[in-house]
């Protein structure tokens, strides 16, 4: 055990699995922090990253045969029949707490969620605000508290708008994170290129046009937090060139980026207990971290605070720090909500008039959350919070803003405001 670790938000709920069920994959997009977080929990660990763990797994007959305790099978993507081999012994009887799989890359075919089967898979998020320590140890606002009604709204923190800059192009990768500030862009750029490079090919796919699907990913960086069509953003990555990748191509690109949780797009919220209708179907597009759209576009501290940078032309409201800001919140909220084993998704109306950020939902309980680049809040800001109120009443457990301002306080008509640094599981 590594006493060094840092504590993550998935930690309780991959405790919880591992006393229950004999096989738990652990899956997110490279560098989020799963090796780590399963080694806490390994008695053995079997890296096939490596090349000679991976031949003497592919020679062994049964190569799981003499592993006692909790088995972390790293890099499974590596060996994709080692997803086979612990399907296996699983339906052989494998006791709970069995196996760890870390992967980067989901198996094809497969639905990358908690749900029934031999192997349960739970996705991994870089690290949420509350992981980062920007509560600096004060009073935080609890998601879970909210979803049971119960919240208290209160607190305090210092953190501001450049502060919450900074941690957009910080980013949650945890290796990222460690080096020097001046640094962090070259390792960003790494990852991206990796990305280009190796990713496509370790999942069979050949890319033909690298510079096209660079692009590609910029302008899908640029429809952050936007609900752009995919042909919008073909046609923002490719601006006059006659020869534009077929649609086919780009979905291939889609495809295999969110098979390796790069992409985690934002669903819409479809009610399961009451008749809102009218309802957009279309997701919001976000990377697997503000930090790679941020750099994908050019962004700086500087060019952001000053409201530059808006990257290729994807229709977009308000400036891209509004977007980006967003996505810091999403992620985080995405992070706290699987705590809670709730889903997340936004809500807009098929007229546009009325949208919600973030719409949280467990068992019928629903937290909705708007989410304002502003460090106060006004009547204007909780409007379609007011209006969702009136359409699902007692459904509706709570409803707040997220702010940069220092101050979580209800207001009077019940709604909660709330610093994003003082959010938390």
């Amino acid at each position: 055990m590594n006493v060094n670790y840092l504590p993550r938000t998935v930690d309780a709920l991959l405790d919880r699995y591992l006393a229950g069920l004999a096989a738990v994959a652990l899956q997110g997009a490279k560098g989020v922090g799963k090796t780590a977080t399963a080694k806490q929990r390994a008695d053995h660990t079997i890296d096939l990253s490596r090349p000679a763990a991976a031949e003497a797994f592919r020679a062994a007959q049964d190569p799981l045969a003499e592993v006692s305790g909790t088995t972390l099978i790293d890099e499974w993507q590596r060996e994709p029949s080692s997803w086979d081999h612990v399907k296996r012994a699983v339906d052989d009887g494998a006791p709970a707490g069995s196996f760890i799989i870390a992967g980067s890359s989901a198996p094809r075919g497969a639905t990358v969620h908690t749900g029934a089967g031999r192997i349960l898979t739970l996705r991994m998020r870089p690290q949420s605000l509350y992981e980062r320590g920007m509560h600096a140890g004060g009073d935080t606002v609890s998601l879970r508290a909210m979803l049971g009604g119960d919240a208290d709204v209160r607190g305090h923190t210092a953190s501001d708008l450049v502060d919450y800059v900074e941690e957009i192009l910080a980013g949650g990768f945890p290796g990222i994170r460690r080096v020097p500030e001046e640094l962090r862009q070259e390792q960003l750029d790494s990852y991206l290129d990796a990305t280009v490079s190796q990713e496509f090919a370790e999942q069979g796919t050949s890319v033909r046009r690298p510079a096209t699907l660079r692009a590609w990913m910029t302008a899908y960086a640029a429809a952050t937090a936007t609900t752009a069509t995919y042909t919008a953003i073909l046609d923002a990555a490719t601006p006059g060139l006659p020869d534009k990748p077929a649609r086919s191509t780009t979905l291939v690109y889609r495809d295999v980026l969110s098979r390796a949780f790069l992409l985690d797009p934002l669903p819409s919220w479809t009610p399961s207990s009451n008749h809102l209708k009218r309802l957009t179907q279309t997701e919001k597009h976000f990377l697997a971290d503000p930090a790679l759209a941020a750099r994908l576009l050019g962004a700086t501290k500087d060019s952001l605070l000053a409201g530059e940078g808006s990257g290729p032309a994807v229709p977009r409201a308000g400036t891209l720090l509004g977007s980006l800001f967003e996505h810091l919140v999403a992620q985080s909220v995405l992070t706290y909500a699987q705590a809670s084993r709730a889903r997340v998704g936004h809500l807009r109306t098929q007229d546009t008039r009325h949208e919600v950020d973030l719409v949280v939902e467990r068992d019928g309980h629903i937290v909705a959350f708007e989410v304002k680049l502003a460090a106060t809040v006004t009547d204007a800001d909780v409007k379609h919070l007011r209006w969702l109120r009136e359409q699902i009443g007692d459904d509706l457990r709570d409803a707040a803003v997220i702010h940069t301002g220092p101050t979580a306080y209800r207001r009077t008509d019940g709604i909660a405001v709330i610093p994003a640094a003082l959010l938390a599981p």
